[in-house]
């Protein structure tokens, strides 16, 4: 493909995101499927457009005045100093530049305010203030940048040395989660990796690596994974628990919990056990209880930038409302004596210490835990009672977590 064919692909995936649900790459990868046409390293060069017209959208689209994904490929071109008459000639490639085009490459913007330099929606900036305070344009800077590739060794199968030593790729341990890699080399292909396919690692953030660590499972505990969706915890809590002991793991989507219990049996995992929500609930009581909630996903701007956008303030507020609610289940199946652990990819108070503190109002009977004692050596900076990652402070997803304690027994459901 030409340059200007590559373009103009990128234009016309961009303007299919403005009316779809799918995360950017999830797009990317059905849209791509249907147009074999397109080589490698074609499509390579063709999502690099397409992320960097989401990551930085608000910036380019006051750069032109404009918000189309045309406005923001032009503005994204200006920067990268290409002929833009050249690639906007027809054929393959876009059409030519309009007049208003052309004003508008020639015009110099206004000063851009907060919210366009740091790519958050306007009426969010007050709920970021609380979260980042005077650090928020570092961490806003951090979070347009793109993502590492982190992956989770399996110690049920290997150790995190030797996976180090066979994968093949530029890579090095995490600097926090004992069992993570975070991957420095290409990899586009680790996915068809031998060490993959046997289950010797599972594709996850070092922040969500971090998360379970943080839960304290133990062989032979009971564990309730109340929102599971594929897994990805449920699979380190078993690990932690050397398989032994029960993980009842819950969600809404059948679909989910099915690629969960297809990650089980190549992970070599036997102690989990799927429940869809429409068809029962978990009785309890448990260990622990992991709630792992559906949220904004403010902490994975990095990988889905077009979260940014989807947002609205009745959207968040009504994820608060189904917040407090799997709290309040989850809160009603901990033993007495056991642990509650509430984690979020969101890095927005509202969704985190808002919830935390307002379900021990609603629950006495549950007092904060020390997450650092159980870490060992070289804690996450900033370990205490909860704890919050971002990409800016740890390297890692935005992801908040807390744990609390069962004092007393609150009754159950």
């Amino acid at each position: 493909m030409t340059p200007a064919a590559r373009l103009q692909m990128a234009i016309e995936i961009l303007e299919g995101l403005e009316t779809t649900t799918q995360p950017t790459d999830r797009f990317l990868k059905s849209w791509f499927r249907i147009r074999r046409f397109a080589g490698s390293k074609d499509r390579r060069a063709i999502a690099e457009q397409v992320f960097a017209g989401q990551r930085r959208r608000a910036q380019l689209a006051h750069r032109m005045g404009s918000d189309s994904p045309r406005a923001r490929m032009i503005a994204a071109l200006l920067e990268s100093g290409d002929d833009i008459a050249a690639l906007f000639s027809g054929g393959y490639g876009p059409a030519a530049l309009t007049d208003a085009e052309q004003a508008g490459i020639a015009a110099t913007p206004p000063p851009a305010p907060d919210w366009v330099r740091g790519e958050y929606p306007q009426w969010l900036e007050e709920e970021l203030q609380r979260a980042f305070g005077e650090r928020l344009p570092e961490e806003m800077a951090a979070f347009i940048a793109r993502a590492p590739t982190d992956i989770r060794v399996n110690t049920l199968k290997t150790t995190r040395e030797d996976v180090l030593a066979a994968i093949g790729i530029a890579c090095a341990p995490t600097p926090y989660a004992p069992h993570g890699i975070r991957i420095t080399g290409d990899a586009a292909a680790l996915s068809k990796s031998p060490l993959f396919e046997v289950g010797a690692f599972e594709f996850q953030d070092e922040a969500a690596q971090i998360a379970s660590v943080l839960c304290g499972a133990q062989p032979g505990m009971r564990v309730l994974d109340l929102a599971a969706g594929a897994g990805g915890k449920s699979l380190a809590l078993a690990a932690a628990m050397q398989n032994q002991g029960e993980i009842i793991a819950c969600d809404v989507r059948g679909e989910a919990l099915f690629e969960l219990e297809k990650r089980a049996a190549r992970a070599g995992v036997s102690i989990i056990k799927t429940l869809p929500l429409d068809h029962g609930q978990p009785s309890g009581p448990f260990d622990l209880v992991l709630v792992d909630a559906p949220c904004s996903g403010t902490g994975t701007w990095r990988r889905q930038p077009e979260l940014r956008w989807r947002m609205t303030p009745g959207w968040l507020a009504a994820l608060t409302e189904t917040q407090d609610k799997l709290l309040d289940q989850a809160a009603a199946r901990v033993a007495p004596g056991g642990r509650l652990v509430y984690a979020t990819c969101s890095v927005l108070p509202v969704e985190n210490q808002d919830r935390v503190a307002a379900v021990q109002a609603r629950r006495p009977g549950f007092t904060p835990v020390n997450l650092a004692e159980g870490w060992g050596s070289g804690p996450p900076p900033g370990l205490a009672w909860d704890f919050r990652t971002s990409p800016a402070k740890t390297g890692t997803d935005g992801f908040y977590c807390a744990g609390l304690f069962k004092i007393e027994d609150g009754g159950r459901e």
